[in-house]
């Protein structure tokens, strides 16, 4: 079990020469059976094995990752946390997140680099600005924080974007000053640790191949490490969803895309807060060393490739020019792409299946970073109760059969315009 991180162990490994502490967390061997599996090694996948074994007292849990930890989208996104939506269905589910990494890192006693510095939604018309006072009284009717700024106000917090000779001039913005981003490699690193620390065994290079299944649902998994049994199997496995949910006979209202992320060069301070552009998908917010972290749009076609196309390349660095002109003159350092779960109507599903005994956690199409802590409190509740969390209950399954959709982009069943 790793030792608790504080500033007294700090200073007692200072002395040794930092050569006493302990691996984060164990490499075991998989066990022949567990009570419960969890498919998928991410963030969504290690905060429920988390939350399992810490709100549900379950000590025979097994992760299994077919990579290793920090491989996939947790480590593959542009880190924004943020919970200023618009829908009833997602309002409660996204601050109540929000609310768990207020606390997280106390909680996993893990610095995962929490910095609430802001998420400002900048509007260029006046139907935009209509918008964001909907969604402003939507936050505020369900006790989220959010301020509605100016022109002038939005030009004192961002005095390098272009308000005079902008093509979509800049007329204000709503900000959620409690969002901001986080650490994503200390998300997953934290979330292991802590998992490990409980009991959870962590089983890297381990692929599902197979789900076995009788007349009473399913009996467990086949990885390349061997057979596995269990009767209650989570599935979060973000854009491998579709692939892991046939093999066991199951076809999901979901697609997988591509989205693409960068980074810049080290610049001195330039964008205080996370910045969205209205006029278009461009997303920008500044890593403490300095680099600008920026993404766009989806790649528009189905994808299971962790690259991209230069036609988004140039969207978004067109995009960011014109709110910022002197990011022309910016170099890009690298850039990654993450496999999205599309859903059909741009909102998450955490739900039972037609399968005894297998559960879903997919449908996260750009908001599965932030989701993450609720994400894994959820799933856990209702792997451990079969029944689902208060705050997730509108992201069921059969709300695609039923017309209750959770449209939060509001252009219907286009899972690429999400």
């Amino acid at each position: 079990m790793a030792s608790r991180y504080s500033i007294f162990s700090l200073l007692k490994e200072s002395f040794r020469g930092h050569r006493g502490w302990a691996p984060a967390w164990r490499d075991p061997e998989p066990k022949p059976a567990y009570d419960f599996v969890v498919v998928g090694g991410g963030g969504h996948g290690l905060a429920t094995a988390y939350y399992l074994a810490k709100n549900h007292g379950a000590c025979n849990v097994a992760v299994l990752e077919k990579g290793y930890i920090g491989s996939g989208n947790v480590g593959r996104n542009t880190t924004i946390i943020r919970s200023n939506y618009l829908m009833p269905g997602n309002i409660p589910f996204y601050e109540h997140s929000l609310k768990l990494w207020e606390g997280l890192e106390q909680d996993l006693n893990y610095n995962a680099m929490i910095s609430q510095r802001g998420v400002l939604n900048l509007f260029h018309n006046d139907s935009q600005r209509d918008a964001c006072v909907r969604r402003g009284n939507a936050m505020h009717l369900h006790g989220v924080d959010g301020e509605l700024l100016n022109r002038e106000q939005v030009r004192k917090l961002l005095p390098l974007a272009d308000f005079d000779n902008a093509r979509f001039p800049i007329m204000g913005g709503l900000l959620q000053r409690r969002g901001g981003t986080v650490r994503h490699d200390a998300v997953a690193w934290g979330f292991a640790r802590a998992a490990d620390s409980l009991g959870v065994d962590i089983i890297q290079n381990c692929e599902v191949t197979g789900i076995r299944q009788d007349g009473n649902g399913v009996t467990g998994v086949e990885t390349t490490r061997g057979f596995i049994a269990s009767r209650r199997i989570g599935m979060a496995c973000a854009g491998n969803t579709s692939r892991v949910a046939r093999l066991a006979g199951l076809r999901l209202p979901i697609e997988s895309h591509l989205l693409q992320a960068f980074v810049s060069e080290g610049l001195k301070p330039l964008v205080p807060c996370v910045i969205t552009f209205g006029a278009g998908h461009f997303y920008v917010s500044q890593s403490d060393k300095g680099g600008l972290v920026f993404g766009g749009s989806i790649d528009m076609y189905n994808s299971y490739a962790q690259r991209g196309n230069l036609a988004v390349v140039e969207e978004v660095c067109e995009e960011g020019v014109a709110l910022f002109p002197c990011l022309s003159r910016v170099r890009m350092l690298r850039s990654w792409g993450g496999i999205m779960d599309m859903s059909m109507d741009g909102s998450p599903i955490i739900d039972r299946t037609a399968v005894a005994g297998l559960y879903l956690n997919a449908g996260w199409c750009y908001g599965g970073f932030k989701a993450t802590p609720a994400s894994g409190w959820c799933f856990a509740h209702l792997l451990a109760t079969d029944q689902p969390h208060d705050v997730a209950r509108a992201y069921r399954l059969d709300r695609f059969a039923s017309g209750r959709l959770i449209d939060e982009n509001g252009s219907g069943a286009h899972p690429n315009r999400h």
